[in-house]
């Protein structure tokens, strides 16, 4: 197995299921010390335990990213432990589709709350020690949705917000070494498309079924397909390729 992370921390929000998981065992299994960051306190003791069983290095850490005062106490604390944080993973997300008519301000401001705020509530505190440390590698998930899809006008104008900061952040703090890039997964096997399944009152066969036939490459996403994504744009040998938005949707999106 690579090394290529050995001796890097990562910090992943939202990273003790699903994608998150999988982007913090990508690092894990290349040597990286690992944070992940949840506010799901059960998820985050078996993501634990699941790692340790396999040997793997990880800090896992309560944080809700939409509090300022949690992130900056959880940067702090990481921090501390490890003396410096390499890679960012900003991956924390939730749904609350429904269409335009039906939504309620709940869910406009549960989504932009937790995708924007959080994201920027994380960045802003991680890169002022990367910006010490003349290094560091930031990776936002995005999503197919910030095209448009029906039902999640909250959810797509969110990840649409997260393209424009990523290419800002790339604008800002290219020159202390640091690069910006984000990962936008089209349809990926996880929990949250499980949700999405049960709202539109299909079995999650069903939606898996109906969304092969529209991607070229014949199968559906899996998470483990986004953190290969992720791990080349957090290689330090991808230090010119930064602001850049990689979809990774088994086939070309506009």
């Amino acid at each position: 197995m690579s090394e290529r992370f050995n001796g890097r921390v990562a910090v992943i929000t939202g990273g003790s299921r699903g994608i998150g998981k999988a982007i913090a065992e990508q690092f894990a299994s290349e040597k990286a010390k690992v944070v992940v960051l949840d506010v799901n306190e059960e998820a985050l003791a078996a993501c634990t335990e699941d790692f340790r069983s396999k040997g793997y290095e990880i800090f896992a850490r309560k944080a809700d990213v939409t509090s300022s005062i949690e992130v900056n106490e959880a940067v702090e604390e990481v921090i501390s432990q490890y003396g410096h944080i390499d890679i960012l993973v900003n991956n924390a997300g939730v749904i609350r589709d429904n269409l335009l008519y039906k939504m309620e301000d709940a869910d406009w401001e549960m989504v932009m709350d937790v995708h924007l705020k959080g994201s920027f509530y994380m960045t802003r505190a991680v890169q002022a020690h990367m910006v010490k440390q003349k290094y560091g590698r930031i990776i936002n998930i995005s999503s197919t949705s910030a095209l448009g899809n029906r039902g999640q006008v909250n959810y797509s104008a969110a990840k649409a917000g997260l393209q424009g900061f990523t290419k800002t952040l790339a604008i800002e703090l290219g020159r202390y070494g640091i690069t910006a890039n984000s990962v936008a997964p089209g349809f990926i096997e996880t929990d949250m498309t499980k949700a999405t399944a049960e709202r539109i009152g299909i079995t999650f066969e069903q939606l898996i079924e109906a969304s092969v036939s529209v991607i070229p490459v014949g199968r559906s996403g899996k998470p483990e397909d986004i953190a290969n994504a992720v791990a080349f744009f957090a290689d330090e040998k991808s230090s010119f390729i930064s602001g850049q938005v990689l979809y990774v949707a088994g086939g070309p999106k506009n």
